[in-house]
Order: structure tokens, then sequence, then C-alpha cells
């Protein structure tokens, strides 16, 4: 049994003199709540650090960073058995914030935290990708994942999320496509792509809506394809604004395949995975996730 009063923080190095966070933490431990900090070193230590906290039955584990900090908590956890993860929680302190932003979650620190610990959990949806993988929110190929690995650090600093959107726009060599297969629910297509997207939760690079109608409690999928043809009317007029154009291909599906006759790169969250076959599905109720009220992604 989890004690709901304590909670782990996994936390995004860069973030370990935070004096918000700091002070927010001194305001929930006076409330009664056991609170547990760990920074990661290595990428095992996420894991180790969630064994231990399991073993001291502590109630949640929360995510303190970007989607990358989220992913790697989020893939830890599911290589623990169901009836023992603990909650999850998420501290939005990265760049984008592209999950906690699309799920309503507070951006202040005080009322994150607060959320974090306190709040009631849902069960929510995780996509695996080849079987060993997995992502919360979004996994992105084609011209999406080079704007969102490739962004320099100091241009993500001094401009945040539209950083991402500026430093594609401003390299037109960023501009390359994919040729791919992609299969899905009665669905099948092949050709050059400008933008794959697929969608658990619903934006990615600093805020862009990919896969706007999105849920992350609802057993499936959303996919995004942008064809290369027209690729520039095409990615102007459809990332940037709300109308639907011919151009773009969306479908629905628990599960979507794509292959390649060359290596790609898919970004799962802010993590890179290379190669010619990617397997996509939906693991439904993978696990429970402290949310708002409010939040836009649950049914």
């Amino acid at each position: 049994m989890h004690d709901i009063q304590s909670a782990m923080i996994i936390l995004n190095g860069k973030q370990s003199a935070n004096p918000e966070l700091r002070k927010a933490i001194n305001h929930i431990r006076k409330d009664g709540h056991t609170i547990l900090v760990r920074i990661p070193w290595e990428p095992q230590d996420t894991y180790e650090f969630i064994k231990d906290a399991i073993a001291q039955r502590i109630g949640t584990i929360i995510a303190a960073g970007g989607d990358g900090t989220i992913n790697a908590v989020s893939t830890a956890l599911m290589k623990f058995p169901t009836d023992t993860r603990p909650a999850m929680g998420i501290l939005p302190m990265g760049t984008a914030n592209d999950f906690a932003n699309s799920a309503n979650i507070p951006l202040d620190i005080e009322q994150a935290l607060a959320l974090a610990v306190k709040g009631k959990s849902t069960k929510i949806d995780l996509a695996q990708v080849n079987d060993h993988y997995y992502f919360m929110n979004m996994a992105t190929g084609g011209f999406g994942t080079r704007i969102t690995t490739e962004t320099p650090e100091a241009l993500k600093s001094a401009l945040g999320g539209a950083a991402y959107v500026i430093n594609g726009l401003l390299r037109p060599d960023t501009l390359k496509t994919d040729i791919c297969k992609i299969e899905a629910e009665n669905f099948n297509w092949e050709g050059e792509t400008l933008v794959v997207a697929i969608g658990n939760g619903r934006q990615a690079g600093g805020g862009q809506q990919l896969t706007p109608d999105a849920l992350i409690n609802d057993g499936i999928l959303n996919l995004l394809i942008v064809p290369s043809r027209d690729v520039i009317p095409a990615f102007l007029s459809n990332l940037f604004s709300s109308d639907k154009n011919e151009h773009l291909i969306q479908k629905t599906s628990s599960w979507i395949k794509i292959s390649s006759p060359h290596d790609m790169v898919l970004n799962l969250d802010g993590e890179p995975l290379s190669g010619d076959t990617f397997t996509f599905k939906v693991v439904p109720n993978a696990l429970q996730c402290r949310l708002p009220p409010q939040c836009s992604l649950l049914l």
C-alpha cells in the first residue's frame, strides 16, 4: 500500500538550485507531506530511484523538468508491475513543457507541486514503440524532429518554445523529407513526408498543435502526416493556424507502423530514436497521473 502523504521528486539537474522549488517543497513539507528529491546522473538512476521509492511505499513519483524528464520517469515506471507503480505527478520546469501546457498543469511551481502531491490521480494511456520504448506525449519525425533536437540551447533559453519554430524557418536545410510507408487500422500510405506525428498528447516543438484532437485516456493514437508536396504552403497554413487543409492526412488508430528504406530519426518526447521500422501501439490505462480537474486531454 502506498503512502499518499509521501512523494519523490525526480529533478532535472539543471533545476537543482531553483529557489522557487525549494520554497514550494518547504511549504508542502510543513503541511505534513514527506518529499524526497533525487537528481539522476546516469540514465539508469531514474529506475533505481523509483525502485527505492516503491520499497519505501512512496505514493507519488514527480517528474520535475521538461518533456524529456516526463518521458524518462514514465518509461521507468513502466518497468515495474502495474500494482506496484506509484502515481505520477508533473512539475513543468523545462523549456517548452508541451505536455504540461496541453494538460492544463499550472506553470506556477507552488501550484503544480500541490497538484502533483495532492491531486486526484487518473488512469492515462502511454504509447509503446518497438516493444521497449514509451512516450506520454508525442513522437515526431521529419521537420518536427529536427527542430526539436537541433535547436541551440542558447536560442531555447532566450526565446522559449518559439525558438523551435523560428530556428526551423531560418534554416531551410532542415526541410528535408523522409520516404516511408505508414500503416494503421484501415489505412495505408506511401510517399515522402515533411512531418509525421503520432500523438497521445497534442503538441510538440514548443506549442505546435500537431494532433489537436488527441486525448490521453481514449485508447487510441492520433496520426498526422504532412506530405512533402506543396511543402511550404502546407506547413505554414497548417501548423500556424487551426484551419483544416487538404494537404494534411489525419487518422486515429490503436496501432501504427512506419517503415522506411533509409534510417529515420523519431523524437519521442525529446528522446531521439533511430531505425527503419517503428511499430506503435497504445497501452491503455498504463499509469495513474495526477492531473487538474479541467485537464483538456481527458475524455
